[in-house]
């Protein structure tokens, strides 16, 4: 069975890390599961989708502070999380077992770059290649699967995968810019995702333990800039500071709610939600006046394409096997 599931989940983002939050669902009906599970992975994936306004509203803020303020108050939002939905035990276990605590260390070290990059990305006013980067993610889990999987792909999901490498590769040769963002950022979530599959520790346990891991770097920074007096953050300028303070629950509320999400609803409909948050990040691009080239509407058409391809070929593969399992 967990071999099944891990076929199944590593096409998905970030569904392989997050499923495995635990979650009492019990109570509900199947509907009042599935429309719980929906507004869970809306207000999730929305929030990804956004995010970009908010680094834009904090883009006088250095793109490495802000990281740092993203990891310090996220902790204690965590921590309260996980106090509520008493999951210290995970945090206890993880902490004390060597190779999960290396294996978090190194997904820590991915997901800080992951983040920094982004970030600074959006303060570039480079969001389409950060949405771009999103788009491409769930079609690289795909080829990692073939690799260290052992997956076989079916023809929609080479289709698909071929159709996002012209996409890259037209963005790539244009002249105008190469994706390296892009490609970071994917590749870099997707290396995040694997290595997250081999712990076995929920999505928000998980993401306390990385941000642990780097919070005495952030302390340090943070203090280093503060003494140097180049700090944003003062208690003189409380409108900057609580903005500030708000990366924490801006970075922990929408993984609560995809963990939510992702114990309501069936593999297929996360996947084919996923996509919302990297859509709304490239419609947040054109509305703060990103320049749209030929060369970006030829590679997002075809990702557009490889996306509708990839997705509907995922539903009916869940599909088959939920008629398989009933049979």
């Amino acid at each position: 069975m967990i071999g099944e599931r891990n076929r199944i989940t590593v096409h998905y983002y970030p569904v392989q890390a997050m499923a495995q939050d635990p979650d009492n669902a019990g109570g509900e009906s199947p509907q009042e599961q599935t429309r719980n599970g929906i507004i869970a992975a809306l207000i999730a994936y929305i929030s990804w989708g956004v995010l970009p306004l908010y680094f834009i509203l904090v883009k006088d803020v250095g793109s490495l502070e802000l990281l740092v303020h993203r990891i310090i108050w996220a902790i204690p939002f965590g921590a309260l999380i996980i106090h509520v939905r008493r999951q210290w035990s995970e945090v206890r276990r993880a902490l004390t077992h060597r190779q999960m605590l290396g294996y978090l260390i190194a997904s820590a070290i991915l997901i800080a770059g992951n983040w920094l990059v982004y970030i600074w990305a959006v303060q570039q006013e480079q969001i389409f290649q950060a949405s771009l980067g999103y788009y491409i993610n769930p079609l690289l889990f795909a080829v990692v699967g073939v690799f260290l999987f052992g997956e076989k792909l079916r023809k929609p999901q080479i289709v698909a995968i071929s159709l996002a490498a012209v996409g890259v590769a037209i963005l790539a040769t244009s002249g105008s810019e190469f994706p390296a963002i892009a490609i970071f950022l994917g590749t870099s979530f997707t290396i995040y995702g694997v290595i997250r599959k081999k712990v076995v520790i929920g999505g928000m346990p998980g993401l306390f333990i990385e941000t642990l891991v780097l919070l005495p770097f952030s302390l340090a920074y943070l203090y280093w800039i503060t003494q140097a007096g180049a700090a944003t953050f003062s208690f003189s300028d409380p409108s900057m500071a609580m903005l500030l303070v708000l990366a924490g629950p801006i970075t922990v509320v929408p993984l609560l709610c995809f963990a939510l999400a992702a114990r309501r609803l069936n593999l297929s409909t996360v996947g084919m939600m996923q996509f919302i948050a990297p859509t709304l990040q490239f419609f947040v691009g054109v509305a703060y006046g990103e320049e749209l080239t030929l060369a970006h509407i030829l590679c997002f058409t075809c990702i557009w394409i490889a996306v509708v391809i990839f997705s509907l070929d995922a539903w009916r593969s869940s599909r088959a096997q939920r008629l398989l399992a009933t049979t």
